[in-house]
């Protein structure tokens, strides 16, 4: 579904080749309506943005929203697992995804690069699409609210996404602390001197999506 290539490239750092062909990419949403959930009048207001506003303010907003701003990743697995080895074992299974259909995933972005994922999904079948999309939807989901808390237009994806998935959405349970400075900095240790990370751990919901950020992503439709 060419659906899923536009929001791959709405979703990455805007480029002036891309921004340039709004009206093309509009228009393939248009073209696939009565599939899509009329994505097109869901994404107007983002739509309203990257053409109202200069590249330079396009760029920064990007920034600020996306690398910035830990909790709006763009790295599925960063919402599930942190930076726990759990993250790791979770990457080779989306891998084995991408590879089952000879997608070359070795680019310059990590494998949970949402960007990437969607452009995968656009170059399989429908059904096949759907399901690995409603694997995924529940980070995805969670990505789109914490964009909707803030404000951002680019919520509105995440919003289209839900609509095309083929199950609900189930909130996440957020990932393990980085690290032992960061555990410390934020709770300290505890009144019997036990470290907090030396604690035992509480069950962490693995969510079986496909998942570094090296890729260029293929602008054309």
């Amino acid at each position: 579904m060419r659906t899923f290539k536009v929001f791959s490239i709405l979703l990455s750092y805007p480029q002036a080749e891309w921004v340039a062909a709004l009206p093309e990419l509009e228009a393939a949403l248009v073209a696939e309506a009565a599939v899509n959930g009329r994505a097109a009048d869901r994404l107007f207001p983002l739509f309203s943005v990257f053409k109202r506003l200069p590249q330079i303010e396009l760029e920064e907003i990007y920034v600020a929203t996306f690398d910035r701003n830990p909790s709006h990743s763009l790295h599925l697995f960063e919402h599930v697992h942190g930076e726990s080895r759990d993250r790791g074992a979770a990457m080779i299974d989306l891998l084995k995804e991408y590879w089952k259909y000879d997608f070359d995933a070795s680019a310059a972005e990590l494998p949970d690069y949402v960007p990437l994922f969607l452009e995968f999904l656009s170059l399989i079948p429908d059904d096949a699409a759907r399901v690995l999309l409603g694997d995924a939807i529940h980070v995805l989901a969670a990505i789109g609210r914490k964009l909707e808390r803030n404000g951002s237009p680019y919520a509105t994806v995440f919003r289209a996404l839900e609509a095309l998935s083929p199950v609900a959405a189930q909130d996440l349970v957020e990932p393990p602390v980085r690290d032992m400075d960061e555990a410390l900095a934020q709770f300290g240790p505890t009144v019997d001197g036990v470290e907090p990370l030396l604690k035992p751990a509480s069950h962490i919901a693995f969510v079986p999506v496909p998942s570094p950020r090296a890729r260029t992503t293929d602008h054309s439709l």
